[in-house]
């Protein structure tokens, strides 16, 4: 079972993997026409190695025939470990040990879920699915089991509060920011601050999140409605998210200045 602690997590993943189940009751996760089912041991003789049947890996219980990419995992080939079975958790890891290459995904934080969650779509992307694995990810009917939920639930969270993220950062783009020995430190904002493109610039303002130990400086823009106005909520101020109440002013920086410097 996967190791996740506190009850608010786990009652985000339980509504989690209920929208997983109902995504797959739409088909979003639809069955697969004509795909095997593999115990284990059958997996294993999938390596690629003279006289085996073919070259396959799984990943997350997934099978896919990886003959295409022979270079890479056809035995003393770099990523040879992972033919025939499931080492999922290796490639989170990179411990290419026969301890490391498990397919026990316990443990791991959403950000390393994600990572998984980008490989299957390497995968489904550029090799042939051809099964799944009986085992601890699907059962012997090749239906999912509770751990392959909890993984999904993981991800659906992961990929959410990426989604969420990526708005942050969009509303508030980080600062540019240098610092040298003889000048001392100097953040500033501009159009591309932050790799966030706009049309407009901002100033330098920080950001004080839940939880975190420092603020963070972003640009902040100055001008029309506050991001989160609605059509009937009250006249706006025309000051931008400039009074958003997770900000605060640098000491020394004047309110409106694109470029905050503090010399040592």
């Amino acid at each position: 079972m996967l190791r996740l602690g506190g009850r608010g997590l786990w009652l985000g993943l339980a509504v989690a993997a209920a929208a997983v189940m109902a995504a797959r009751l739409m088909g979003w996760w639809g069955p697969r026409a004509a795909f095997r089912l593999f115990v284990p041991e059958e997996l294993a003789r999938y390596r690629g190695g003279p006289g085996d049947p073919g070259l396959y890996l799984a990943l997350l219980g997934r099978v896919y025939d990886v003959s295409s990419g022979r270079r890479h995992y056809e035995p003393a080939a770099h990523y040879s470990g992972f033919a025939g079975r499931d080492a999922s958790r290796a490639f989170v890891t990179g411990d290419y040990s026969e301890a490391g290459l498990v397919d026990d995904v316990s443990g791991l934080s959403f950000s390393e879920m994600l990572t998984l969650h980008t490989w299957l779509s390497f995968y489904e992307k550029n090799y042939v699915f051809v099964g799944r694995v009986i085992g601890r990810f699907y059962r012997e009917d090749g239906l999912p089991t509770p751990e392959l939920m909890q993984v999904e639930a993981m991800i659906t969270k992961g990929l959410e509060a990426n989604k969420q993220e990526l708005k942050e950062k969009q509303k508030f783009p980080p600062c540019n920011a240098e610092w040298s020995s003889a000048r001392g430190s100097r953040l500033w904002c501009s159009q591309e601050s932050g790799g966030v493109s706009r049309d407009w610039i901002g100033v330098p303002r920080k950001l004080y999140k839940p939880g975190a130990k420092e603020p963070h400086c972003v640009c902040v823009r100055t001008t029309g409605p506050p991001s989160d106005h609605m059509p009937d909520s009250p006249p706006h101020r025309n000051r931008g998210d400039l009074d958003h109440p997770s900000l605060g002013e640098y000491t020394g920086c004047p309110p409106l200045a694109i470029t905050c410097s503090f010399p040592l």
